[in-house]
């Protein structure tokens, strides 16, 4: 049989680590070969791209993509996760606050901002990840990162003492939306934490029909999407002949043709080649995707 290559979209249910549905994935697909383009935290719900074989050389170029999340927040506590995970910390009576009171705040948290990560991310310090220093005692300060929030977009909000606001973003990668909460439940003098998250796209992949990571079928195999038609996702295709195909299967570069720029997928017929990168008038090799048997082409 053809060992399983492709990209695998599963919806990872509460309560289960990443690592736990790449267990699965692996357990349903016969191979150990699965990778993952993104963990989520236990808590949250949603999209995990999964690299099966000799796809799993396409996750370094999904990872950095723009992703779509749903939550919900808590206005008015804090916790030391800033998820609902975490020992309460603080916050204030969230009682006066109306729906009109977090257009601004929302707005100054839209755009383009410097954003401290929450002190409970895998962020290293001084070689060891900065939950690990949390869960030990420590007090730990990160550094602000800019990110970019295209849409921070209120879609329901239930007043109370701890008022909850149901949102949708759109953000860069490397962007926490627990971050968010606290800096919104800050914005309104109120505090705030995550209670729940959901992704939902990724790129141009998205959550809908995609299986429960834990609930994988027999047949996961057949859901595997090829790599050719994945890659077509995530950059312009080049297509091949038969000698720029043989030329960069073996990792040497060769001629590109008018209109040919930037760094693209390179195929040839329905084959992934490879990823390469146009500079000059030459196609230069940037990954390269061998067949299931092992080949270069």
């Amino acid at each position: 049989m053809t060992a399983p290559d492709g990209i695998l979209l599963v919806d990872k249910p509460a309560g289960i680590t990443s690592h736990t549905a790449v267990a699965r994935a692996r357990r349903a697909l016969g191979t150990r070969k699965v990778g993952h383009a993104g963990t989520l935290d236990p808590m949250a719900t949603g999209l995990l791209i999964l690299g099966v074989g000799p796809s799993t050389r396409l996750l370094t170029h999904i990872v950095g993509l723009d992703k779509t999340y749903t939550a919900t927040i808590a206005l008015g506590r804090t916790t030391v996760t800033d998820d609902a995970e975490g020992d309460v910390t603080g916050g204030a009576d969230a009682s006066h606050l109306t729906a009109d009171d977090l257009v601004a705040p929302m707005a100054a948290l839209t755009g383009d901002i410097e954003q401290v990560p929450s002190a409970v991310s895998a962020i290293k310090v001084d070689g060891q990840r900065s939950y690990a220093r949390v869960r030990a005692g420590e007090e730990v300060e990160l550094q602000a990162r800019p990110v970019t929030v295209a849409r921070f977009e209120a879609l329901a909000f239930r007043p109370g003492a701890v008022a909850e606001l149901d949102v949708v973003v759109d953000c860069s990668s490397g962007t926490y939306i627990r971050a968010l909460a606290r800096d919104l439940g800050a914005e309104l003098g109120v505090g705030g934490h995550l209670t729940a998250l959901r992704r939902t796209r990724i790129g141009a992949f998205d959550v809908d029909g995609a299986p429960i990571a834990d609930a994988l079928p027999e047949d996961a195999a057949s859901l595997l999407v090829p790599p050719a038609r994945a890659a077509a996702r995530i950059l312009p295709v080049v297509q091949l002949d038969d000698e720029r195909a043989a030329a960069l299967a073996h990792g040497r570069r060769t001629p590109a043709l008018e209109g040919e720029s930037g760094v693209v997928a390179a195929v040839h017929g329905d084959r992934l080649v490879g990823i390469a990168r146009v500079s000059g008038r030459r196609l230069l090799p940037v990954t390269n995707f061998p067949t299931a048997d092992g080949g270069a082409a």
